[in-house]
């Protein structure tokens, strides 16, 4: 059966029926992989499959990375657990931009997460295409940045996820990473914006105040509502998103409200 595809907006997105998840041929993986890198970021609903088959599905597209800082699920070290509100007395959500694992030397290619519990309002995860908020660069900017190498750092985020006794064996395993502020993806050829508030400390060869507002004026090309998308989300609805092409957000507006989110991230190569 063929793929059924919905764009969600002139530039990228595309919501897919006409997939059973648990049963992807070789034919429907690879027209799925085409429409993931047409489209950058793919909306399944309705889609009532296991953990391992979540698992064996990210398979599919590549090797599955194991997140060394965040919850997951015993039994399953592919899976990235996500949960804020309710009862668990956790509150922090990925609420900046940015694309996932950037301070890894080959960070991840795409990313297909699962809502596992959703609230009834609230809780969207948002999308920026960092091609087309590149091209819209002032081109002041993009003679700044072209040829510009930022540096990505775990620390940022993680670090107080680490005891004090493993700081300096995480950070030997996790050195700062060196990656381009402008991103060449590997398969389209096609360049996107690669920076992002969360991960990257700096940009080399400029002034730490220099670097700051850059960064800043990068961010803000990315948070541009006319390249975005907004999914919002259903119990057993899939989001797979190409790390390479898109940044994204979740809100923080579901709060006192219960939200779990399931992840498995496919492994990627390093940025050119």
């Amino acid at each position: 059966m063929a793929l059924e595809i919905t764009q969600l907006n002139g530039y990228f997105g595309a919501e897919i029926s006409g997939v059973d998840m648990a049963n992807v041929d070789d034919s429907t993986r690879d027209e799925l992989r085409k429409a993931w890198l047409d489209h950058k970021v793919l909306v399944l609903r309705d889609q009532q499959v296991s953990i391992e088959e979540h698992i064996a599905f990210g398979r599919l597209f590549g090797d599955l990375e194991e997140h060394p800082f965040t919850e997951g699920i015993e039994g399953y070290p592919e899976i990235v657990k996500l949960e804020a509100g309710g009862d668990s007395g956790k509150r922090f959500v990925a609420a900046g931009w940015h694309s996932d694992v950037t301070w890894r030397s080959e960070p991840s290619m795409g990313s297909i997460l699962r809502g596992r519990v959703v609230p009834e309002v609230g809780g969207d995860t948002c999308f920026a295409d960092a091609t087309a908020a590149y091209e819209r660069m002032p081109q002041d900017l993009k003679d700044l940045v072209d040829d510009a190498v930022a540096v990505h750092d775990y620390a940022r985020v993680f670090a107080s996820r680490v005891s004090a006794e493993e700081q300096e064996a995480t950070r030997e395993k996790y050195p700062p990473q060196r990656h381009p502020v402008v991103r060449t993806h590997p398969e389209t050829g096609a360049r996107g914006i690669y920076t992002n508030i969360g991960f990257t400390s700096h940009i080399e060869g400029m002034s730490d105040e220099e670097s700051t507002r850059t960064l800043r004026r990068l961010e803000r090309q990315i948070m541009d509502p006319s390249v975005q998308i907004r999914v919002s989300w259903r119990p057993d609805t899939f989001v797979m998103w190409d790390n390479r092409a898109v940044q994204h957000a979740a809100t923080t507006d579901f709060f006192p409200a219960h939200r779990v989110m399931e992840r498995v991230t496919v492994i990627g190569d390093r940025p050119y």
